[in-house]
């Protein structure tokens, strides 16, 4: 499986001057996102560990999986975290007409009340992204600084947690997965990714 698990600036340059890569740096903030829940077990797992440690995150969600556990999804709201829109059902926009691609960010809007947009895999094109940029309301496409690396089966969770410990700075936005891919890397990597930077006194906000 092939990745980049920081976005260099010349990944930036392809994509829309639009997207949004990392927030401003000028406090000692970083900003977790976990994508494709939510999940009745490892999402409350997520919740409460984010609970021990004061932190806010954002959750870009699956449709299909708010329609299917949707009191998961009050609890994120409830609990003062942001969410955001990750289609209907996790389509691959390059292998997806874009008819029927856009369809699915619009059936997913009827159940994740949000102005943010994070696309599967990271694959948006041009013309997807002016689309949805210009609907109403339009989105603000979020992208990331740092792949945690949680989706991949050949990782172990220490190896996730010092891929985000070297690459973290101040405004940076990391990627998690409140998925059961993710779960045997995500149960180590995220309690250790709060721990080591509240000891270096930063502080977790969701992306506003």
């Amino acid at each position: 499986m092939a990745y980049i698990v920081t976005s260099p600036w010349w990944l930036r340059l392809a994509f829309s001057k639009h997207c949004i890569w990392e927030m401003p740096g000028d406090s000692r903030c970083i900003y977790l996102s976990f994508d494709d829940g939510p999940h009745p077990e490892i999402t409350p797992f997520v919740l409460d560990t984010l609970k021990k440690y004061n932190a806010k995150a954002t959750f870009f969600c699956i449709g299909k999986n708010v329609e299917k556990y949707p009191d998961v999804y009050q609890r994120i709201l409830e609990e003062g975290h942001r969410v955001g829109n990750h289609t209907m059902s996790h389509m691959n926009s390059k292998k997806t007409e874009e008819r029927i691609w856009l369809e699915d960010v619009k059936a997913a809007s009827n159940w994740i009340d949000s102005d943010l947009f994070r696309p599967p895999y990271g694959r948006i094109s041009r013309f997807q992204e002016k689309v949805l940029r210009e609907a109403k309301p339009g989105y603000r496409i979020i992208m990331w600084t740092v792949l945690s690396g949680d989706f991949d089966q050949k990782l172990r969770g220490e190896e996730c947690f010092n891929i985000v410990k070297s690459k973290t700075k101040a405004g940076s936005i990391i990627v998690f997965h409140d998925s059961e891919k993710a779960w045997p890397r995500l149960k180590e990597c995220l309690p250790e990714t709060l721990e080591n930077f509240e000891n270096q006194g930063f502080t977790f906000n969701a992306i506003t």
